[in-house]
């Protein structure tokens, strides 16, 4: 669930986190290798550089990447905001609503705010 809040947020993220300050607690977490940490590290461009992190993440294999991202992003006091919208965002938002049907014997998703991470 975390990971697609992340999703739904990638442009606020990109625009607001600088993975450079987050890079180095997201190896030491086990999330970031050492190649990719070198390689975030030598990118210029600051949202680009926060954009290929993410891209990393949606693509790592370990299990708590978003979960040591949000853990990372919230140790950034100036983004409490940012963490604030994360745990505001709904399920609705995230994923479009599917509607039960007896004829196609799909489920039925309410309407629910996610409030736990």
């Amino acid at each position: 669930m975390l990971k697609l809040k992340f999703q739904k947020q990638h442009s606020t993220v990109v625009g607001s986190v600088n993975a450079a300050n987050i890079i180095d607690f997201l190896f030491q977490e086990g999330v970031v290798g050492d190649e990719d940490m070198r390689s975030l590290l030598t990118q210029a461009d600051r949202r680009q550089q926060c954009r290929s992190l993410l891209a990393l993440l949606h693509t790592s294999q370990h299990p708590q990447a978003f979960v040591k991202l949000y853990m990372a992003i919230k140790a950034e006091s100036h983004l409490q905001w940012l963490v604030d919208r994360i745990h505001e965002c709904s399920v609705t938002n995230m994923v479009q609503e599917l509607y039960a049907s007896e004829s196609t014997g799909f489920a039925a998703f309410s309407k629910r705010q996610c409030n736990y991470l």
